[in-house]
């Protein structure tokens, strides 16, 4: 199989810190999303939706999406669950996965691609053009304010997302938080169990 990524980016972080929790090594190639290397035609005919990471496995197949590869890549090694050790568990990684992706790293995203020239024509990931929308800015500057909120009541009950030990989920509210300071927010201070929760995260993984 092979590994697609650009990894400053925060989908294929949260792959990447995936990858490192479990110690598997991957043939990896990087897309430089810095120059659109993601819109060339030879990557765009691996994976015409231009967007990272991917997996290509040894039958052609191809994974786009970063929840996808995770949770292909966990059944492959089980060891150092990150997606529950039951059903319900996978259950519930999953849909805090989807709560997270959903209400605070899209939250993000609706900021930092609805302005600037970086992303002109592009607001949402994909090769199809369209209008940024500046009025979403603010909307989702409102988002990331509750998503810090809900967190942070979450993990005044919990020492995890789900379960005892580190899950998928955990990665992705790490990765969106670090996220939300690519457009200058950052956990606020009547957030102090998220501020303890990231700065527990952030030596976890050595950074």
């Amino acid at each position: 199989m092979k590994l697609y990524t650009y990894e400053p980016a925060p989908n294929p972080r949260r792959l990447g810190l995936f990858i490192k929790h479990k110690g598997i090594s991957i043939n990896t190639q990087a897309i430089d999303m810095m120059t659109k290397e993601q819109f060339s035609d030879s990557f765009c005919a691996i994976n015409p939706r231009s967007t990272l990471p991917i997996l290509v496995l040894d039958d052609g197949t191809v994974l786009t999406d970063t929840i996808a590869i995770c949770l292909y890549l966990d059944s492959l090694h089980p060891e150092k669950p990150l997606f529950g050790r039951s059903d319900l568990e996978r259950a519930q990684v999953i849909g805090r996965c989807h709560q997270i992706f959903f209400e605070g790293f899209s939250a993000v995203a609706e900021v930092l691609r609805n302005k600037g020239e970086a992303f002109k024509d592009r607001p949402l990931p994909g090769p199809l053009k369209m209008p940024q929308i500046p009025a979403l800015i603010d909307r989702g500057n409102l988002r990331i304010g509750a998503f810090y909120e809900a967190m942070n009541a979450e993990l005044s009950r919990q020492d995890f997302l789900v379960g005892n030990d580190l899950s998928q989920a955990d990665i992705d509210l790490y990765v969106t938080l670090g996220f939300s300071g690519w457009v200058k927010r950052q956990i606020p201070d009547n957030c102090p169990v998220l501020q303890n929760w990231f700065a527990g995260m952030k030596s976890r993984f050595g950074e």
